[in-house]
């Protein structure tokens, strides 16, 4: 089935090319994606174990740092009033002030919820102000829990502040109240660094900066722009508890984010890096695969262009060297090195060439037997090679001359056109019988033609087979007679046949040879064709005498014959029926 004429196809360059450019090309980009891929998730492992880490231990540092401040308030309260003095407690509140630098006041409250006792670094002491402070939040919930930790407060807007409240282990002990400065935890989280610029942050319940790195957005308060970006980053954090999350700080910035709760008093650490830090190593790497996708693109696009010219140079050769053969130009060689297949492959070409030759050789030559020999005498000569056979000698045939009856009149006044076509139509009938009694055809000569039978290559019985052949052809040039007689053309058609010795062989020059006999029993054939009247067969004695019993034949006596001096037997052939 024929393919469409416009359908789109590519060279073999083309084909060969892309195979395999893409054989090389897709292992490799799929190599440097997975490798891309896993290398983002181990580097993203790494990141949330280390912001993980990072904001547990800063959680546990103030943890700490809060429960240093609520055991040294509990010094304070060790005893009921009754039992130890103002003097003796007005000492240990020296001492919490003194060990603990973030505190700055320290009140104690009785039992009752007096207020006995008030230490300051930046106010007057008092003793035993007897101020009614039982309705206080923090004594209230220092009472009911043993520890209170009140919300977070700044001082004139700007300064974060927490009270901090511890009860006796006994309610006759009172409760110590203190206030502390939280600018005091910026020294933990100043110590954490993640990367070249990921910090450390506190938040409280509401979301607000209770300690950061750059202590001027702590006291900066709680009210500007910074405050609502910050809640904004807590609500962003608000998930499950270790996680690692993308969210944006409030310099706009995409940053990775872990948190760690602090227990008691609702806060939050926060551990940040900026994601463009975070995964630097990824792009990195990223940049460093792409760069050798890129190179081994281009070796593979090398080599895939040096394969394909190998590939189908070779090819294009075959191709440029069978069109040429088939051209006919049989000593073309095609010329491979490849030392593969493609070179096997024109050394067989190159060996079809030669017999290609050779056969057109043998054609030509059967071409030229088959001129004046049957083809199946020509095929015999040629496949024994041995032309000696159609070399000059002395023979016994059989000749057959066959002649038109009233051709020259006929020609003399028919148009050209017609004459050529009853001769074409005269010759094509007698040429297939002459083919199938394998007979040698010396020539047409006009209306006339020349048949050898037993010579060059003997044949059984040439007179049996002569006759027999010569019957075929009346019979088949009576069959057209009839329809030239129905255009008004009155031809007949007579055979003639003689047998005996003969000089057969080629006769001609170089370039135009022809195979034929000469001697008496040519002569007396063609005079016994020109004696026969339409549909007769005229033989010879000899004839008469092979094919005695088998053909039937009638005597006509002796007949005088142009060119002997005395009359000769003729006899005629009859009919198979």
């Amino acid at each position: 089935m024929d393919r469409p004429a416009n359908r789109w196809r590519r060279h073999l360059f083309q084909k060969y090319f892309l195979v395999l450019f893409v054989a090389v090309v897709v292992p490799l980009i799929a190599n440097g994606a997975s490798e891309a891929w896993f290398g983002y998730r181990d580097q993203r492992a790494t990141l949330n174990a280390l912001l993980r880490t990072q904001a547990a231990a800063a959680a546990s540092r103030i943890q700490a740092f809060l429960d240093i401040v609520a055991d040294q308030l509990g010094w304070a309260v060790q005893l009921p009033w009754p039992v130890e003095t103002d003097s003796a407690r007005l000492l240990v509140l020296f001492g919490v002030l003194r060990q603990v630098p973030a505190v700055i006041s320290v009140t104690v409250v009785d039992g009752d919820g007096r207020e006995r006792l008030y230490v300051s670094r930046i106010e007057l002491n008092r003793l035993a102000n007897g101020a009614d402070r039982s309705g206080d939040p923090a004594v209230s919930g220092a009472q009911s829990s043993g520890a209170w930790y009140g919300p977070v407060t700044y001082y004139q807007g700007s300064e974060p502040f927490m009270t901090v409240a511890v009860a006796g282990n006994r309610r006759a002990a009172g409760v110590a109240i203190a206030e502390i400065n939280l600018k005091f935890i910026w020294e933990v989280v100043s110590a954490i660094r993640v990367g070249r610029t990921g910090h450390a942050f506190v938040l409280d319940r509401l979301g607000r900066l209770i300690a950061h790195p750059d202590i001027s957005k702590v006291l900066s308060g709680a009210g500007d722009e910074m405050s609502s970006a910050i809640r904004k980053l807590r609500a962003a954090t608000e998930g499950p508890s270790g996680d690692v999350i993308a969210t944006v700080n409030d310099a706009g910035e995409s940053v990775a984010v872990a948190l760690a709760p602090i227990q008691g008093v609702d806060w939050m650490v926060v551990v940040a890096q900026p994601v463009s830090e975070a995964f630097a190593p990824i792009r990195l790497a990223l940049w460093r695969t792409v760069g050798l996708m890129m190179a081994g693109a281009a070796l593979a696009a090398a080599l895939a262009y040096g394969l394909a010219r190998r590939l189908t140079g070779p090819i294009k050769l075959l191709e440029e060297g069978t069109e040429r053969i088939g051209a006919g130009e049989f000593d073309h060689r095609i010329h491979i090195a490849t030392g593969d297949e493609l070179e096997r492959l024109a050394d067989r070409f190159n060996r079809m060439a030669c017999e290609l030759a050779v056969s057109q050789e043998r054609a030509e030559r059967i071409a030229r037997l088959k001129r004046f020999l049957a083809p199946q005498v020509a095929e015999l000569v040629e496949k024994s090679g041995d032309e000696g056979i159609l070399a000059v000698q002395r023979a016994d045939v059989v000749v057959m001359f066959g002649d038109l009856r009233g051709f020259t009149a006929f020609a003399a006044h028919a148009e050209p056109g017609e004459i050529m076509r009853v001769l074409d139509e005269y010759h094509e009938a007698l040429g297939s019988i002459i083919t199938r009694f394998e007979a040698t055809l010396t020539g047409f000569a006009g209306d006339g033609v020349m048949v050898l039978l037993n010579a060059p290559v003997p044949c059984r019985d040439p007179a049996h087979r002569a006759i027999e052949m010569a019957l075929d052809m009346q019979k088949a040039v009576q069959g057209l007679i009839v329809g030239w007689r129905s255009r008004a053309h009155a031809i007949g058609f007579g055979v003639g046949l003689s047998m005996g010795p003969a000089t057969v062989g080629r006769v001609g020059y170089e370039s135009r040879v022809e195979y034929t006999a000469i001697g008496n029993v040519v002569n007396l054939a063609s005079r016994l064709c020109s004696l026969a009247e339409n549909d007769q067969i005229l033989i010879d004695t000899a004839v008469a005498e092979a094919v005695q019993g088998k053909l039937p034949v009638v005597a006509l006596g002796a007949l005088p014959i142009k060119g002997y001096e005395d009359p000769l037997p003729v006899y005629r052939a009859e009919g198979r029926d």
